[in-house]
This record gives C-alpha cells, sequence and structure tokens, in this order.
C-alpha cells in the first residue's frame, strides 16, 4: 500500500468518525508529519519547466523521456531525469515499451539483408494519407539503410514509374548510386520501364516476398515515426489552382 493511499484512508476514517488521526496512523504504519504534510505551490520556474516538458512531449510523442530532457538541457533548462519522468507519467504521456519481439519461421529471400556500408542498399516504398478536403495524398520514401537517412520524400497526388525514376534520379545525383535497392512489388517498382532503367544504372534489385513488410523493416520503421510525428500532427491543405 502506497504511503498516498495510506494517507487518504487515514483522511477517510478520521472525517467518517471511526477513529483519531494518531490511531489510523498507528495502525496503517504512517507517520503523523506525512499524514498532515501539505504540498507548497511550486515556483514560477518550475511550473514553466513543466509546460515545456509537456509541450516537447506532445510535440515529439516517440521520445521518452530521456530524450525529452535532453532537449531541456540544450535549450538551456535544469531538469532531473527523475523529474521528467514523473511530470511525464502524470500526465499519460509515458511511451510503452517494446513487447517480446516475434521470431518468424523461415528467412528472408532477399539478399543482402542487411547493409554494411553507406550507399550499398536503399529502400523505397510509399505512404498515404489525406488532405483536409478528403483528397489522397500518395508519398514516395526513399532511405539508406545503413544510415536509416531518408533521402527523399516525394510527394503527390499520383506518382507513375516515370515520378519513381525522377525521385531516384535526384537522389542519385546527390548521393551517388546504389549497389542495391529493396521495395514491394507493387506496380511502380516492377515496371518494365524501372527496371530497364535500374539495370542499366548497374543497381541490383531486391524485392520483397508479397505480403512480408517485415522484409523490408527499416523503411516500415521509418513510415510509423513519419506517421506519428508528421503525418498526424499536421494537416495538410488542398492546393488548387487559380480560376478551377
Amino acid at each position: 500500500m502506497s504511503a498516498s493511499a495510506k494517507r487518504q484512508a487515514v483522511r477517510r476514517v478520521v472525517e467518517e468518525g471511526v477513529c483519531s488521526e494518531r490511531r489510523a496512523c498507528r495502525y496503517l504504519g504512517l507517520r503523523r508529519s506525512s499524514c498532515q504534510y501539505r504540498s507548497q505551490e511550486a515556483p514560477e520556474a518550475t511550473k514553466k519547466l513543466v509546460k515545456r516538458i509537456l509541450w516537447l512531449s506532445r510535440k515529439y510523442p516517440r521520445y521518452g523521456y530521456r530524450r525529452i530532457r535532453g532537449l531541456l538541457l540544450r535549450e538551456g533548462w535544469k531538469a532531473g531525469r527523475k523529474f521528467v519522468q514523473r511530470i511525464r507519467r502524470l500526465e499519460g504521456l509515458g511511451i510503452k515499451g517494446r513487447g517480446p519481439r516475434r521470431r518468424r519461421r523461415g528467412h528472408s529471400t532477399a539478399t543482402p539483408t542487411r547493409a554494411t556500408q553507406l550507399n550499398e542498399v536503399w529502400s523505397w516504398d510509399f505512404v498515404h494519407d489525406r488532405t483536409d478536403n478528403g483528397a489522397s495524398l500518395k508519398m514516395l520514401t526513399l532511405i539508406d539503410e545503413y544510415s536509416r537517412q531518408c533521402l527523399k520524400i516525394t510527394p503527390a497526388r499520383r506518382l507513375r514509374s516515370k515520378d519513381v525514376l525522377d525521385a531516384l534520379a535526384e537522389a542519385m545525383a546527390e548521393r551517388g548510386v546504389p549497389t542495391y535497392i529493396r521495395s514491394d512489388n507493387g506496380s511502380e517498382f516492377i515496371a518494365k520501364d524501372v527496371q530497364d532503367w535500374v539495370r542499366e544504372m548497374g543497381i541490383g534489385t531486391i524485392y520483397i516476398d508479397p505480403g512480408s513488410p517485415w522484409q523490408n523493416p527499416f523503411v516500415e520503421s521509418f513510415h510509423n515515426r513519419l506517421r506519428d510525428e508528421c503525418l498526424n500532427q499536421e494537416c495538410f491543405s488542398a492546393w488548387q489552382r487559380r480560376g478551377s
């Protein structure tokens, strides 16, 4: 039984006239000084720090209390680790820990399965969202599996194979040519003009098995963070041409 629960129990029995405060504290093993303690109002600096903790926690919903504290220290605040953790818990902003990882039977057919250097394996995929008028919005994301860095995000109403190649060419002009590129079997990625162009550039293609997103884990993980930290936090306005 926690100290706060004991204090509430003592307060209840005293209000109901069951026994005295002294006897209730003795029965529950609680010091009377603890029972009679009244919390003092927090100073103005502490209130501002609490507001900043809550603002950062809502802006970065996937950040734990350690990363939030790191942002605070970078801004010049003096915040203890346990203080940040307690404030987040009181507001229900704690992040649940990862559960036990499920071990899947079988092996991915994609080789190599893990990049060992920059520009060895790139991954690309699509993520979908909507604008404020309900129209669909499609985004092509391209990441480097070794650095986990996002190389390109191309949003549009529609993305065809030509748009995919243009985005890839822009990333290659800036970052260099990858050895392999991993994707699912979407029509934009298996189109003949895409395969021919990639082959001419000397890039090996790695297609994951249908219905097996775990074979492309890095881009899937990036999509989860993109949705939590951006897409679910922002509202995209529908752009309309003049005269339409």
